[in-house]
């Protein structure tokens, strides 16, 4: 799925937030690897992260 660039930044930025507070990887973690953002823009890219992005109308 195609992402917005704030849409991406969003998913990035809440799943870096729970992997600091102490949420398990969701991949292998790789060697040298201790920043909760670098590792979620890993799993982004790997498309591991179970966030959904609902898009529609917004209601006002």
């Amino acid at each position: 799925m195609e992402y917005t660039k704030f849409e991406k930044a969003r998913i990035i930025g809440a799943r870096a937030l729970q992997l600091a507070y102490g949420a398990p990887p969701l991949i292998k973690v790789p060697d040298g690897i201790t920043d909760p953002l670098a590792l979620a823009e890993l799993e982004f890219q790997e498309d591991v992260i179970p966030i959904v992005v609902m898009k529609g109308k917004v209601q006002r």
